[in-house]
């Protein structure tokens, strides 16, 4: 078989294409080895899981239960939240009231408000201090 002038041979992908590659990782690896090797990464002091450094923030997220840890005392802190999420899960299961208007369910926004307030307050709190 002969090839029509003006077309290019084409080239397998395997096994020319993937040869390729692999020697180029072999390369990217092999200078990867000679610069942990020249410049090693240092390691700091050990760990102490006793004792948390001053300086540690937790993310945003978790920023006003780390400051509500530091007001109540732990078993509080730590099953509050926990008892929380339950009953926001379970909380649909519980009001099965047909009518959703705002005007009857006033004890229910203002708690939500307030949570959200102490929340708001608890994060920023936190992230000032």
């Amino acid at each position: 078989m002969s090839e029509k002038p003006g077309r290019k041979k084409l080239i397998p992908f395997f096994p020319d294409y993937i040869l390729d590659e692999v020697i180029a990782w072999y390369i990217a690896l092999a200078l990867l080895v000679v610069l942990a090797s020249l410049l090693p990464a240092g390691l700091e002091e050990k760990a102490d899981p006793l004792s948390t450094p001053a300086h540690i923030k937790p993310e945003w997220y978790f920023l006003f239960l780390y400051q509500a840890l530091k007001l109540v005392p732990r078993i509080v802190g730590v099953l509050a939240p926990g008892i929380g999420v339950v009953l926001l899960v379970v909380l649909p299961f519980i009001d099965r009231k047909p009518d959703r208007s705002m005007s009857d369910r006033r004890l229910q926004i203002t708690i939500g408000i307030i949570t959200a307030v102490v929340i708001v307050a608890l994060t920023v709190w936190g992230w000032l201090s």
